[in-house]
């Protein structure tokens, strides 16, 4: 949330260049009234119905989603008490849009590895099996094999079936880099798990976002083994 149109649009411009959806608010009850805060909040402190630590507070009460403040407040304290009220991170303007892009992939890369600790060894989507510890796949009880990356990424993508993950975050978890360019690696290993699972419907293109996981309701295609 920015008050500032012109700052907003041109940050909102940044991050979708590089595949994040954006929705913008300008006034901190208009946030506190979002239901679904997507992947990442960047929070400004000054708003002009509310002060930004209190929206901070307001929204770590009620969303789980990581919180970022994006802020010309440099003060020592400012800082102390937003990540005291749940802030995960505190960015002072100005800033570079890399850097920004770099702490969005952490926060929410961390937020994300907590959830994965809780989560099952074996997870099973009908006639779809995943043993994370023994690095098996199974599709109506047929191994499929998968290298190390497509493994990875295909434990990422199926851990919420359904969500689209941006390129940026797969990128990041799955190689654990900080993408600059428009390479083709991520596009290869989806392009390769279609093809060993049989279906280009398993893995579905959200066109300039990323990628989501759907398991089809009728497993009839043979599988590939290579």
């Amino acid at each position: 949330m920015e008050d500032d149109a012109e700052v907003a649009s041109a940050l909102t411009e940044g991050l979708e260049d590089h595949g994040w959806t954006v929705d913008h608010v300008s006034t901190g009850r208009a946030a506190l009234r979002v239901q679904d805060p997507g992947e990442v909040i960047l929070l400004d402190l000054n708003l002009p119905d509310m002060d930004g630590l209190e929206v901070c507070r307001g929204l770590r009460d009620v969303r789980r989603a990581p919180i970022i403040a994006v802020t010309a407040r440099s003060d020592e304290m400012d800082k102390v008490l937003c990540l005291r009220l749940g802030a995960d991170d505190y960015v002072v303007k100005p800033y570079r849009l890399q850097e920004l892009l770099a702490r969005m992939v952490a926060v929410v890369r961390r937020a994300h590895g907590t959830q994965e600790e809780r989560a099952d060894t074996v997870v099973t989507q009908g006639a779809f099996s995943i043993d994370r510890d023994r690095r098996e796949v199974r599709v109506m009880g047929r191994h499929v094999h998968l290298t190390r990356k497509e493994f990875d990424l295909l434990v990422l993508l199926s851990s919420a079936p359904g969500r689209v993950f941006s390129r940026e975050f797969l990128l990041a978890e799955v190689w654990r880099q900080e993408w600059m360019g428009s390479g083709r690696t991520l596009d290869t290993h989806v392009a390769s798990l279609r093809r060993k699972l049989g279906s280009t419907e398993w893995i579905r293109t959200s066109r300039g976002v990323g990628f989501s996981f759907h398991p089809p309701s009728d497993l009839t295609p043979e599988i590939s083994d290579a």
